[in-house]
């Protein structure tokens, strides 16, 4: 019998899990979940596709950095301006009062410190009433929490739509799982718009109080909580009992929720709003020149809105140390436009500045002018009416005045009679308050520019770029280039220094003419004054001005010396022509002044500046004027070494001795030559006037060794300023009355002399060294000390009696190093 029998019983089949699983996805229930399963993600991609695809990371948040302002410093530290388009202060959370707070959630998100993101309730509130008010025309209620807010403010924008709602609801979760309840809190207060251009809780409290949130009183803080929704809805000027009962009922909001008492309520209910007259802010206000000028070099080298850049002057919130000195700054205002009014004085009324309808909105159509009086007491006014002898005024705040016949009698240029029967109704004029009544004023015509320098530093201290920033922000001190005439000169004298001339070579003042080309022929060059004075020293030459002696000096070194001496000195590219010795070149008043600062600072060169450093909103340098390395200067210990110093700043442009003699030589202009006037300021000063052809400019360029000015006053569109003008009379006082408002306090300094200067004893007139005369105090002496180079001082002798009478003999012969000495300088 076979081993292996088979069995009788039945046979048993066991199913595999495969199969099992098999039959179990095929059933009715499984294809139920699987397509239940299939929805949601399609719902899900849907949802991601159509609304979450393209939201902003929150992780963006964490670095989050609002647009905020850049604020200027003058040279002392104090702020000068800022440039916001959105008043804006960030804080801290920790510097926001608990109360202000607490009024803002009572008011705008009962639940916001627990809650995910969303309030449930708010939310389907909220999606009933847009349904109700469906294809009404009516915006439905918003609902969100304020952690939407942020989401909408910072991330999605403020489209109203469905879509941006649903956008918003689930970037709302993803900031709540990303930052913490406080850091939101945090970007909602100092992001917020509250009206009058203040965004932020602490620059509402400065725009409607006055003060900072930290001194705010309980109803100052539950007024600003009212201004989320809409700010013109609650403004004190038009809606204030609106803003009193919405600001009632966020105080009964504090209480019930817990944050202040009954009595607490009653008495900030009782309160008055206590909100301040809309006024200008600082960053409103009509910026300067010098202001402007800093505003557009912070342009080209950060850009000017948030999408240029984290540094941005009006999103990046920079702080920025500029060289500007507000002393200076408005002595020079008003010594140029004082200058200015004496120049057109006696000239007659120049006529309306414009002419505007007088019916209702005249107050707009003012203002929106934006005349640019100058002084602080001129009003620009607007001609209501005229009758009897009288003119009714009206004036850019709205009030009104009167301004009598007998306040206008000035008559009207060109034309003569009397200016007040030219008025019309509509003129717009400018007038002055003089003892109650209204008396009129005429805006100069004509204009100019004037710079101040440090120039040891390159520091611009000071810059006014003609009457009136205001309407008219054309900057004459950079950007209008002039023929700077005479001024130009000492550039020439200074090339005829460094090719072997002195201040004593002898120069004949006489007839000089020059054959240009056969189409231009021969060309005939005259003094200012007209006629010749025969041979002179080069000294007496600069002092007077002397054309002749100027073009034969370029002449015999040749104008390409010149020409390259301008270019070195940073005045103007020209040709080689003899008249651009004569200043024909046009230039600016900033570069004019750059270069005496050169001469002043012994031939070194400082680049102009009016930015010394600028930081980020953290503190950060991010530019520095002076990028001079110094190494050691930072070492925490003296390793016994000598002193670190960083290496002087600056390039040596021109000779240091041939800066001082040029520098010496124009002291003499000062005390003998055209710019005499400033002789009785009572210290070492130097300078040069400068008349161009026409007259259509006159200049003063000059100042003492520790600050460098310039001035040119003409014609925008040029024209003679009349035969009489000249740079001595009428720009060289501008500079005086200037360095009267601020030199006063600073200490007599001498001009440095450069190592190897030789100093000796000349005949003024004959330009001969003189033996056992001394130099007097009168600045007319006919005996002065004068700059040399080694080996170039004059050989020839003159004897003393043929230039000074003998002193008494009992006196001592005092040694030329001890008069130096005891002077402290070059005279």
């Amino acid at each position: 019998m076979d081993d292996q029998a088979e069995s009788s019983g039945p046979i048993r089949i066991k199913r595999s899990d495969g199969e099992r699983w098999r039959r179990l996805l095929a059933s009715r229930w499984a294809k139920i979940g699987g397509a239940f399963v299939a929805l949601i993600l399609v719902a899900w991609l849907a949802i991601w596709l159509i609304f979450a695809r393209d939201l902003p990371s929150t992780d963006k948040l964490l670095s989050y950095e609002p647009p905020l302002p850049t604020n200027l410093r003058g040279i002392d530290g104090q702020p000068i301006y800022t440039f916001a388009r959105e008043r804006r202060i960030q804080l801290s959370y920790a510097e926001f009062p608990p109360l202000l707070v607490d009024s803002f959630v009572s008011a705008e998100d009962k639940t916001f410190f627990s809650h995910h993101g969303i309030d449930v309730g708010g939310l389907a509130s909220a999606v009933f009433d847009y349904a109700r008010k469906y294809g009404s025309g009516e915006r439905a209620r918003g609902g969100s929490t304020i952690t939407q807010q942020v989401a909408k403010n910072l991330l999605t924008g403020n489209e109203y739509s469905v879509k941006r709602k649903v956008r918003e609801a689930i970037l709302a979760v993803r900031i709540e799982n990303t930052l913490s309840k406080q850091q939101i809190m945090e970007l909602y207060l100092n992001q917020i718009f509250l009206g009058r251009n203040a965004y932020g809780v602490e620059a509402a409290a400065q725009a409607y109080f006055g003060k900072d949130v930290k001194d705010l009183t309980l109803p100052e803080m539950a007024y600003l909580a009212i201004l989320p929704k809409a700010p013109s809805n609650y403004t004190p000027e038009h809606d204030a009992d609106r803003a009193l009962a919405r600001r009632a009922y966020v105080l009964r909001e504090l209480q019930k929720n817990g944050y202040i008492t009954a009595q607490q309520r009653e008495a900030a209910d009782a309160a008055p709003l206590g909100t301040i007259r809309r006024a200008s802010a600082k960053q409103d206000l009509p910026q300067g020149y010098y202001v402007e000028e800093v505003r557009r070099e912070l342009i080209d080298k950060f850009g000017e809105n948030e999408q240029d850049g984290a540094y941005s002057v009006y999103a990046g919130g920079l702080w920025v140390r500029t060289s500007f000195d507000p002393e200076k700054q408005a002595a020079a205002e008003k010594a140029l436009r004082d200058g200015l009014v004496r120049y057109d004085t006696g000239k007659g009324w120049s006529g309306p500045i414009r002419h505007i309808e007088v019916g209702e909105g005249w107050q707009g159509r003012l203002l929106s002018l934006n005349v640019g009086t100058g002084y602080a007491d001129w009003k620009a006014a607007v001609v209501l009416s005229k009758s009897d002898g009288r003119a009714q005024l009206g004036f850019e705040d709205g009030s009104t005045g009167t301004l009598p016949a007998g306040a206008a009698i000035m008559p009207k240029r060109g034309v003569g009679g009397r200016a007040f029967d030219f008025l019309r109704a509509g003129d717009v004029i400018v007038v002055k308050n003089e003892g109650g009544t209204w008396s009129l004023r005429s805006i100069p015509a004509i204009s100019g520019g004037m710079v101040i320098e440090n120039p040891h530093t390159g520091q611009i201290l000071a810059m006014q770029g003609g009457w009136d920033f205001k309407g008219a922000s054309f900057n004459r001190a950079t950007q209008a280039r002039r023929q700077p005439g005479s001024t130009f000169k000492p550039i020439v004298y200074s090339a005829a220094l460094d090719n072997g001339m002195t201040p004593a070579s002898i120069v004949v003042d006489g007839p000089f003419c020059v054959f240009q080309t056969a189409r231009l022929g021969t060309k005939c060059f005259r003094n200012f004054s007209g006629g010749y004075a025969g041979p002179q020293t080069m000294r007496w030459g600069l002092e007077q001005s002397r054309n002749l002696m100027t073009v034969r000096i370029a002449s015999q070194i040749g104008m390409d010396k010149v020409t390259n001496q301008a270019r070195k000195l940073g005045v103007g590219d020209y040709p080689n022509q003899l008249a651009f010795a004569l200043g024909a070149g046009d230039t600016t008043v900033l570069k004019m002044v750059n270069a005496y600062s050169a001469l002043d600072n012994l031939g070194r060169q400082m680049p102009p500046t009016l930015i010394d450093y600028v930081q980020d909103r953290h503190g950060k340098v991010i530019y520095r004027a002076d990028t001079r390395p110094c190494d050691g200067c930072n070492a925490p210990d003296w390793d016994g070494k000598a002193m670190p110093r960083p290496p002087v700043r600056g390039r040596q442009v021109i000779d240091p001795l041939t800066a001082t003699q040029i520098v010496h030589m124009m002291e003499g202009v000062v005390q003998r030559g055209t710019a005499t006037l400033l002789r009785d300021l009572g210290r070492p000063m130097f300078g040069k006037t400068g008349t161009t052809s026409g007259p259509t400019n006159v200049w003063f360029v000059g100042g003492s060794a520790d600050l460098v000015g310039g001035v040119y006053l003409g014609y925008d569109q040029p024209r003679p300023l009349g035969g009489y003008a000249q740079g001595g009379t009428i720009a060289a006082p501008i500079f005086k009355q200037f360095a009267l408002a601020t030199m006063a306090k600073d200490p007599v300094v001498p001009f440095r002399l450069a190592p190897g200067i030789r100093m000796v004893r000349i005949d003024r007139h004959s330009g001969r060294r003189v033996y056992g005369g001394w130099p007097s105090p009168d600045p007319l002496s006919p005996i002065i000390w004068e700059a040399f180079k080694p080996e170039t001082e004059p050989r020839r002798t003159i004897k003393r009696e043929t230039a000074v009478k003998e002193a008494p003999k009992a006196q001592p012969t005092p040694r030329d190093s001890d008069f130096l000495q005891r002077e402290g300088g070059i005279y």
